[in-house]
Protein backbone atom coordinates (compact mmCIF):
# COMPACT_ATOMS: atom_id res chain seq x y z
CA UNK A 1 0.00 0.00 0.00
CA UNK A 2 1.20 3.50 -0.82
CA UNK A 3 -0.08 6.45 1.23
CA UNK A 4 -1.36 9.07 -1.20
CA UNK A 5 -3.31 11.22 1.26
CA UNK A 6 -3.34 11.72 5.02
CA UNK A 7 -5.48 14.36 6.69
CA UNK A 8 -6.44 15.22 10.23
CA UNK A 9 -10.14 14.63 10.94
CA UNK A 10 -10.77 15.31 14.64
CA UNK A 11 -9.64 15.02 18.26
CA UNK A 12 -11.96 14.18 21.12
CA UNK A 13 -12.22 12.36 24.42
CA UNK A 14 -15.54 10.60 23.83
CA UNK A 15 -15.87 7.50 21.70
CA UNK A 16 -19.42 8.49 20.73
CA UNK A 17 -18.02 11.63 19.10
CA UNK A 18 -15.54 9.71 16.94
CA UNK A 19 -16.19 9.89 13.16
CA UNK A 20 -19.58 8.43 12.30
CA UNK A 21 -18.24 6.45 9.37
CA UNK A 22 -18.17 2.88 8.09
CA UNK A 23 -14.44 3.17 7.41
CA UNK A 24 -12.21 0.92 9.57
CA UNK A 25 -10.06 2.27 12.42
CA UNK A 26 -6.46 1.22 12.97
CA UNK A 27 -5.40 2.35 16.44
CA UNK A 28 -1.84 2.98 17.62
CA UNK A 29 -1.03 2.93 21.32
CA UNK A 30 1.94 2.34 23.62
CA UNK A 31 3.71 3.52 26.72
CA UNK A 32 5.03 7.06 26.91
CA UNK A 33 8.24 7.61 24.94
CA UNK A 34 7.82 4.48 22.81
CA UNK A 35 8.14 6.45 19.56
CA UNK A 36 4.48 6.44 18.52
CA UNK A 37 4.39 9.83 16.80
CA UNK A 38 7.61 9.08 14.90
CA UNK A 39 6.21 5.74 13.76
CA UNK A 40 2.94 7.30 12.56
CA UNK A 41 4.86 9.94 10.62
CA UNK A 42 7.12 7.27 9.12
CA UNK A 43 4.19 5.07 8.06
CA UNK A 44 2.39 7.96 6.37
CA UNK A 45 5.52 9.59 4.89
CA UNK A 46 4.60 12.84 6.62
CA UNK A 47 7.02 14.81 8.78
CA UNK A 48 4.51 16.15 11.27
CA UNK A 49 1.15 14.40 10.91
CA UNK A 50 1.51 13.33 14.53
CA UNK A 51 3.22 15.79 16.88
CA UNK A 52 6.62 14.56 18.03
CA UNK A 53 7.57 15.93 21.42
CA UNK A 54 10.57 15.77 23.69
CA UNK A 55 8.14 15.29 26.57
CA UNK A 56 6.51 11.84 26.69
CA UNK A 57 2.74 11.55 26.95
CA UNK A 58 1.78 14.62 24.93
CA UNK A 59 -1.13 12.85 23.21
CA UNK A 60 -4.14 13.58 25.38
CA UNK A 61 -7.06 12.82 23.07
CA UNK A 62 -8.33 10.27 20.55
CA UNK A 63 -6.96 11.62 17.25
CA UNK A 64 -8.43 10.45 13.93
CA UNK A 65 -6.61 10.82 10.60
CA UNK A 66 -8.17 9.85 7.27
CA UNK A 67 -5.73 7.84 5.15
CA UNK A 68 -6.20 7.38 1.40
CA UNK A 69 -9.87 8.33 1.90
CA UNK A 70 -10.42 4.69 2.87
CA UNK A 71 -9.39 4.09 6.52
CA UNK A 72 -8.71 5.92 9.75
CA UNK A 73 -5.40 5.94 11.58
CA UNK A 74 -6.16 6.55 15.26
CA UNK A 75 -3.50 8.03 17.53
CA UNK A 76 -4.43 7.13 21.11
CA UNK A 77 -3.01 8.51 24.38
CA UNK A 78 -0.28 6.33 25.82
CA UNK A 79 -0.47 4.36 29.02
CA UNK A 80 2.03 4.56 31.85
CA UNK A 81 2.39 8.33 31.88
CA UNK A 82 5.46 9.52 33.68
CA UNK A 83 4.32 13.01 34.65
CA UNK A 84 0.56 13.34 34.91
CA UNK A 85 -1.68 13.35 37.94
CA UNK A 86 -3.61 10.29 39.14
CA UNK A 87 -6.81 12.07 38.16
CA UNK A 88 -5.56 12.58 34.60
CA UNK A 89 -4.46 8.94 34.37
CA UNK A 90 -7.94 7.83 35.42
CA UNK A 91 -9.54 10.09 32.83
CA UNK A 92 -7.31 8.81 30.00
CA UNK A 93 -7.86 5.22 31.06
CA UNK A 94 -11.61 5.71 31.11
CA UNK A 95 -11.97 6.98 27.56
CA UNK A 96 -9.32 4.68 26.10
CA UNK A 97 -11.19 1.72 27.62
CA UNK A 98 -14.47 3.06 26.25
CA UNK A 99 -12.90 3.38 22.79
CA UNK A 100 -11.83 -0.27 22.77
CA UNK A 101 -15.13 -1.51 24.19
CA UNK A 102 -17.51 0.53 22.04
CA UNK A 103 -15.81 1.43 18.75
CA UNK A 104 -17.32 -1.07 16.31
CA UNK A 105 -15.15 0.26 13.45
CA UNK A 106 -11.92 -0.83 15.17
CA UNK A 107 -10.21 -3.27 12.79
CA UNK A 108 -6.87 -3.62 14.58
CA UNK A 109 -4.81 -2.14 17.41
CA UNK A 110 -1.06 -1.78 16.98
CA UNK A 111 0.54 -1.97 20.43
CA UNK A 112 3.97 -0.34 20.36
CA UNK A 113 6.75 -1.74 22.53
CA UNK A 114 10.32 -0.44 22.83
CA UNK A 115 12.43 -3.41 21.77
CA UNK A 116 15.40 -2.27 23.85
CA UNK A 117 13.76 -3.21 27.16
CA UNK A 118 12.81 -6.43 28.90
CA UNK A 119 9.07 -7.26 28.99
CA UNK A 120 7.39 -4.69 31.23
CA UNK A 121 4.42 -5.65 33.45
CA UNK A 122 2.38 -2.67 32.22
CA UNK A 123 2.72 -3.81 28.58
CA UNK A 124 1.96 -7.44 29.42
CA UNK A 125 -1.11 -6.44 31.43
CA UNK A 126 -2.39 -4.26 28.60
CA UNK A 127 -1.93 -7.04 26.04
CA UNK A 128 -3.71 -9.43 28.40
CA UNK A 129 -6.60 -6.98 28.73
CA UNK A 130 -6.94 -6.67 24.94
CA UNK A 131 -6.94 -10.44 24.55
CA UNK A 132 -9.46 -10.99 27.34
CA UNK A 133 -11.77 -8.40 25.76
CA UNK A 134 -11.39 -9.83 22.24
CA UNK A 135 -9.82 -6.66 20.86
CA UNK A 136 -7.84 -7.49 17.68
CA UNK A 137 -4.23 -6.40 18.05
CA UNK A 138 -0.68 -6.72 16.77
CA UNK A 139 2.64 -6.00 18.46
CA UNK A 140 4.98 -3.41 16.96
CA UNK A 141 8.52 -3.39 18.30
CA UNK A 142 9.99 0.10 17.89
CA UNK A 143 13.54 1.51 17.82
CA UNK A 144 15.08 -1.59 16.21
CA UNK A 145 17.95 0.54 14.88
CA UNK A 146 19.15 1.14 18.45
CA UNK A 147 20.29 -2.49 18.89
CA UNK A 148 22.79 -4.74 17.17
CA UNK A 149 21.23 -7.64 15.24
CA UNK A 150 21.98 -10.37 17.80
CA UNK A 151 20.63 -8.32 20.73
CA UNK A 152 17.56 -7.37 18.69
CA UNK A 153 16.81 -11.01 17.87
CA UNK A 154 17.39 -12.09 21.49
CA UNK A 155 15.08 -9.40 22.88
CA UNK A 156 12.27 -10.30 20.47
CA UNK A 157 12.70 -14.02 21.20
CA UNK A 158 12.59 -13.34 24.96
CA UNK A 159 9.43 -11.30 24.58
CA UNK A 160 7.73 -14.03 22.58
CA UNK A 161 8.76 -16.63 25.16
CA UNK A 162 7.27 -14.47 27.92
CA UNK A 163 4.00 -14.13 26.03
CA UNK A 164 3.84 -17.86 25.37
CA UNK A 165 3.70 -18.44 29.13
CA UNK A 166 0.08 -17.28 29.03
CA UNK A 167 -0.87 -17.25 25.34
CA UNK A 168 -1.68 -20.22 23.14
CA UNK A 169 -0.98 -18.26 19.98
CA UNK A 170 1.04 -15.11 19.34
CA UNK A 171 -0.48 -12.10 17.58
CA UNK A 172 1.20 -10.71 14.44
CA UNK A 173 4.55 -9.10 15.30
CA UNK A 174 6.26 -6.25 13.42
CA UNK A 175 9.77 -4.90 13.91
CA UNK A 176 10.24 -1.23 13.09
CA UNK A 177 12.63 1.69 13.03
CA UNK A 178 11.19 5.09 12.26
CA UNK A 179 14.67 6.45 11.53
CA UNK A 180 15.33 3.85 8.82
CA UNK A 181 11.75 3.17 7.64
CA UNK A 182 12.03 -0.45 8.73
CA UNK A 183 8.63 -2.14 8.93
CA UNK A 184 6.74 0.46 6.91
CA UNK A 185 5.78 -1.87 4.04
CA UNK A 186 4.95 -4.77 6.37
CA UNK A 187 2.51 -2.76 8.49
CA UNK A 188 0.85 -1.00 5.56
CA UNK A 189 0.47 -4.27 3.64
CA UNK A 190 -1.07 -5.85 6.74
CA UNK A 191 -3.58 -3.01 6.97
CA UNK A 192 -4.36 -3.43 3.28
CA UNK A 193 -4.97 -7.17 3.73
CA UNK A 194 -7.44 -6.49 6.57
CA UNK A 195 -9.18 -3.82 4.47
CA UNK A 196 -9.57 -6.33 1.64
CA UNK A 197 -11.00 -8.93 4.04
CA UNK A 198 -13.49 -6.38 5.36
CA UNK A 199 -14.75 -5.72 1.84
Amino acid sequence: MKITSAEFVMSNSEVLKCPNSILPDYAFIGRSNVGKSSLINMLTDRKSLAKVSGKPGKTRLINHFLINKSWHLVDLPGYGYAKVSKKEKKTFQKYITAYFEKRAQLANTFVLIDVRHDPQPIDLEFLEWLGTNNVPFSIVFTKADKLKTKKLEDNIANYKMKLMETWEMLPPVFVTSSAHKIGQDEILNYIQSINEDIK
